[in-house]
């Protein structure tokens, strides 16, 4: 099974399945045009709801992560790829600007951690602000 879900986890299962799609085809274990399984058959195989999946599905295909061939199914698209190109073309900037500055190393890398850990939380507090469907 690609993805799976952990009933007993305070996160939602739409976001285990998104999230582990997006780990997934991030660090490149499902390539670019690698065909997903139909959100019934997906849905079946993980014991949760057709919608619960349906919005996964919708939150990586915005993201630009997966896109969807009406009946051809849905396949990892290669925006991912097109993202860590654009995420490592800010990565060099950013580098050549820091050192510009006379920034060491540590205190760059400990800038870009500290502004990745303040997205994720601000990440988590926006999906704990979400009213209830």
């Amino acid at each position: 099974m690609i993805v799976s879900v952990d009933t007993n986890s305070p996160v939602p299962p739409y976001e285990q399945v998104r999230t582990a799609f997006a780990a997934q085809i991030t660090d490149r274990t499902l390539p670019v045009g690698t065909k997903l399984p139909t959100v019934r058959k997906l849905a079946e195989d993980l014991g949760i709801a057709p919608n619960t999946v349906a919005k996964a599905y919708r939150e990586l295909e915005e993201a630009g992560l997966i896109e969807t061939r009406g009946r051809a199914g849905t396949f990892v698209g290669d925006s991912g790829d097109q993202n860590r190109k654009l995420a490592q073309n800010a990565a060099a900037e950013y580098a050549a600007i820091t050192r510009k500055l006379g920034l060491s190393q540590g205190e760059a890398s400990a800038i870009v951690n500290a502004a990745l850990t303040a997205n994720v939380t601000a990440y988590r507090t926006r999906l704990q602000e979400r009213p209830a469907h």
